[in-house]
């Protein structure tokens, strides 16, 4: 498909795409082969990152792509999420948020690429995969198959999102950034479900996206028969063994997961650096060039935009850009330097393929070389032992699970397993109100909350266009998603003599397809019960005390985001499907085909209690107000914290609900759901296969007690806090708190490669280790040295320990060198600190404080 490609040397290629993007109007010619995309006849070797623009605000886009550059990256990737930009039929929305225009004008403004991830469906953990609630309603439609009213709709709307992105000039083709698109999301995972009819959809996705007419290539991830011209991909925790369905097509890994997602109810899951390096490493070591980070930032689910169910609301991914926008050290500093050791290596790898070379049992040697140009690739893929191996007539030490990375087939600029990279504790500090001023506000320096407003939201129907209707509804048919929640309600009359009686008990059972319940008797909270992201089904049963005459249940069924993954995802049901029943010693009244009533939604929600702008009478202003009781609106005034510090909330003492500020939602909070107890530990060995059960931490505890309220939200004086709260809390216990940073650290070794900026083929040899800071923010210098140790030092970041082995002279030295400054470099070398033990391997470690 691609003209032949010509050398370019890498600084010469970045040169160039600056100069591209900066132009805007040159059309820019993207094509393929084999190796590599080919931008304008050249080879590319690429490094991406996907960042999903809903996923933050435009305030936080710059920043983030800035550090996603400064991180080596080349290209963002990101989704298209049809739900936000058309949730009435017809009707386009690409504002704020969704302005997905001036979010790919945003990285052409940084100097990189877009790939862009048109689906539509997406997967992403994101409500309804993606697709808008009001498809499901079209009659006759099947999604994802070859059924022609989800072809027309599909086609219709992907063609919106091309045509909108030409309209702006924004494809390379037209001068601008984005070098791919994407049709369909791992149809591959799932297309055998539909047989022959998703094969010809699939057919058809690569034909209609084709022929849009973008001027450039088409992706499938996930999809082993991709047909031509469109090129396979893959996705996953490691895609080395990776190959492509045809030899004209390029080796690409659109999704390199980064981290896991974290469910409401699950522990928080994260993948260490050293293995996602690995992984990174081996993948361009065998010949790919073009790898993404799934997520390089995750960001927050906002609104009730999360899918699952009960994905949580943070959407961190431990990514190497965290939810709040700030760099992930070591992950991001790691990386960086993997993507420079790799970019030093681009001559070789897009002249050519490379040749492998055993260097014994689970180790491996890859070489890329023509002519003078040479690079190296060594792989020790044991998960335990490290190797002394012989290359080129040298020897090399392999630490196990690691991959050295050799720019002229002889020194080594880097090994994935041993990190240069500091190490920076973030944290979250809370911000007190403990003053009562004269009006009864509480003030500090720092925030000031005034007291708290209430409503009460009313159990079971109380809105005029209420329907009734025998038999038990399926609860997304019913509301198309416009709220999570849904009111079942129905009466009967009791004599006192019913066989489901015993005495004035009667049990009642209540099945559920989930995701939440709550159990009203008589208007009085009887129980609610949950599902989990395993399996969202309930099944509540209870004894209830029943009163003569007439008796009413209401049952508040609450869903927790809508399935997003797998065959058939979007026929996946919610709400009470039966059976309800009453029983007794003598008999049994089943309530599933008896007359109800239902609800859409909280009446709160229709007199918009969330919007500080339409004032209600509903609100109540006391200084006494309920706590610890289900369905009670809250809201109260708050001016923010000062400085561009990210802001969050503790909710600690609330139980599940939404929060909005000033009106906009900040997504659902649920800080009573825990993790289980066990599958924790307390430090992951990141040597051996990843998987998204392997490294979890906070089990027994809140999968998710601080949720991102994004800057952008807030405003300079009076704030306004809106908050449903479902099961009951006490909203005086929430918290505001800012991440800041607190140490900056690293722990070099003797043993370890030279910082890979100091990298001079010729020169090579004349550079050791080094030790490098570097404060987090403009401005700052490293104002004290709290820890500094060469010798045999242990512990993390934080909690640093002396060795039996340590040089007095450290913290002097790395005093002199760093206090006062912004960054500072130390030289890992007994030269500098002496020599406090002989025959070891000395390591210095150092944690410093910035102000």
């Amino acid at each position: 498909m691609a003209a032949t490609a010509r050398l370019l040397p890498a600084g010469a290629a970045a040169l160039l795409l600056l100069l591209c993007l900066a132009g805007g109007t040159r059309a820019t010619n993207v094509t393929y082969d084999h190796r590599a995309l080919v931008i304008d006849g050249v080879r590319r070797v690429l490094v991406s990152g996907s960042i999903h623009y809903p996923r933050s605000t435009p305030d936080m886009w710059p920043g983030i792509i800035q550090k996603a550059k400064d991180g080596g990256l080349d290209v963002i990737e990101t989704y298209v999420f049809w739900d936000i930009h058309e949730p009435v039929r017809g009707q386009y929305d690409f504002e704020g948020r969704k302005d997905l225009a001036a979010f790919v004008k945003a990285v052409a403004d940084a100097g990189l690429y877009v790939h862009l991830r048109i689906g539509p469906y997406v997967c992403a953990e994101w409500n309804y995969g993606g697709f808008p609630l009001w498809l499901h309603f079209i009659p006759g439609i099947k999604f994802r198959t070859d059924n022609e009213p989800f072809k027309t709709e599909m086609q219709r709307f992907t063609a919106k999102v091309v045509d909108t992105m030409k309209g702006a000039g924004l494809y390379a083709s037209q001068g601008g950034p984005i070098i791919l698109s994407q049709i369909e999301n791992e149809y591959g995972n799932i297309d055998s479900a539909y047989g022959a009819p998703g094969k010809a959809y699939m057919r058809w996705a690569a034909g209609m996206a084709v022929s849009l007419d973008t001027g450039v290539p088409w992706v499938m991830c996930q999809q082993t028969d991709a047909p031509d011209p469109l090129i396979n991909t893959c996705n996953g925790f490691y895609c080395d063994q990776f190959t492509p369905n045809s030899d004209a097509k390029p080796k690409m890994w659109t999704e390199n997961w980064s981290g896991w997602f974290l469910s409401f109810g699950g522990a928080v899951p994260y993948r260490p650096v050293e293995d996602l390096a690995f992984a990174v490493a081996r993948f361009y070591q065998r010949g790919g060039t073009f790898q993404n980070y799934y997520m390089y930032h995750g960001g927050t689910n906002l609104d009730r935009s999360s899918g699952g169910p009960f994905i949580a609301t943070s959407y961190d991914y431990d990514a190497p850009i965290d939810e709040y926008g700030l760099v992930r050290q070591p992950k991001w500093g790691h990386l960086r330097d993997v993507h420079k050791a790799i970019k030093l290596c681009e001559p070789a790898l897009i002249a050519t393929d490379p040749s492998y070379t055993s260097l014994g049992p689970n180790a491996e040697a890859a070489v890329y070389k023509t002519g003078s140009v040479c690079a190296a690739f060594l792989a020790n893929i044991d998960g335990q032992s490290d190797k002394t191996v012989t290359f080129n007539g040298r020897m090399y030490r392999l630490p196990a699970w690691s991959v050295s990375i050799l720019p002229d087939c002889k020194n080594v600029v880097l090994n994935t397993a041993q990190i240069n990279s500091q190490v920076t504790s973030l944290e979250m500090r809370y911000l007190e109100s403990s003053n009562l001023a004269s009006d009864g506000s509480f003030i500090t320096p720092e925030l000031a909350i005034s007291g708290w407003s209430y409503a009460i939201e009313p159990v079971g129907i109380t809105k005029d266009n209420a329907l009734t209707k025998a038999g038990l509804m399926e609860q997304i048919n019913t509301t198309a998603d416009a709220s999570d929640f849904l009111w079942y309600s129905t009466s009967f009359t009791v004599k006192g003599d019913e066989p489901y009686l015993n005495g004035s008990q009667s049990n009642l059972v209540v099945n559920s397809l989930g995701h939440v319940l709550q159990v009203y008797i008589n208007g009085k909270i009887a129980g609610s019960a949950q599902g989990s992201a395993s399996s969202s089904l309930i099944s509540w049963q209870k004894p209830i005390e029943l009163v003569p005459g007439k008796n009413k249940i209401d049952l508040l069924s609450a869903t927790v985001g809508l399935s997003n993954y797998g065959a058939f995802f979007d026929l996946v049901g919610a709400g009470i499907t039966g059976p309800v029943k009453l029983s007794g010693t003598n008999g049994a009244l089943d309530l599933s085909s008896a007359e109800w009533t239902y609800q859409i939604g909280l009446r709160g929600e229709d007199l918009h209690l969330y919007d500080p702008s339409e004032a209600s009478p509903e609100w109540v202003s006391a200084n006494a107000y309920p706590i610890n009781q289900p369905l009670i609106w809250y809201k109260t005034k708050f001016t923010p914290p000062a400085g561009d510090d990210p802001v969050a909330i503790d909710f600690t003492g609330m139980g599940k609900g939404e929060a909005w500020v000033n009106g906009q939602s900040i997504g659902r909070y649920w800080p009573t759901n825990l993790a289980p107890q066990s599958g924790c530990v307390n430090s992951c060995n990141y040597r051996g296969n990843y998987n998204s059960n392997k490294c979890l931490k906070k089990c027994g505890q809140p999968s998710q007690t601080l949720y991102h309220v994004p800057r952008s939200f807030l405003q300079p004086g009076s704030n306004d806090l809106v908050l449903f709260e479902q099961f009951g809390g006490d909203p005086s216990k929430i918290s505001f708190v800012i991440r800041q940073t607190g140490s900056v650290c690293a722990q070099v070794s003797e043993a370890h490669p030279a910082q890979v900026d100091s990298w001079n083929s010729s020169q090579q040899q004349r550079y050791g280790p080094a030790l490098r800071l570097e404060c987090p923010k403009d401005g700052q210098v490293i104002s004290s040295i709290k820890f500094a140790s060469f010798g045999t030092p242990s512990g993390t970041c934080g909690s640093y320990r002396h060795g039996e082995c340590s040089s007095t002279q450290t913290l002097s030295v790395v005093q002199e060198a760093c206090i006062g400054v912004s960054s500072c470099s130390v030289p890992v070398s007994s030269t500098y600190f002496g020599n406090p033990c002989t025959g070891v391997t000395k390591s210095l470690a150092v944690e410093a404080a910035c102000s």
